[in-house]
């Protein structure tokens, strides 16, 4: 399913909440950004990132996560935290 995400499919969803799964609870993101990064060849997708705001408490370590969303359903993803409550997905 990442192979299919870009820029794209999180540009129309910017502001919405993500639910990320935590072990045995839940946690509220809000997608905030949607970055262009480069081009992609004949062959890649453009490459993009995205940052998402969450609560500052727990602080998440850099790991995969599962994330849902209504419309584009549950997905596991990379995030690195960037800032308190920030963090962030690289695509490539």
């Amino acid at each position: 399913m990442l192979e299919t995400f870009t820029a794209d499919t999180f540009a129309p969803r910017l502001h919405e909440r993500f639910e990320l799964v935590l072990d045995d609870r839940r946690l509220d993101l809000e997608l905030v950004e949607v970055t262009g990064l480069a081009a992609g060849g004949a062959e890649r997708r453009a490459q993009f990132s995205i940052v998402f705001s969450g609560p500052s408490e727990p602080v998440l370590p850099q790991r995969i996560y599962r994330l849902e969303h209504p419309e584009i359903g549950a997905f596991d993803l990379f995030l690195v935290p960037i800032a308190a409550g920030r963090y962030e997905a690289v695509f490539t």
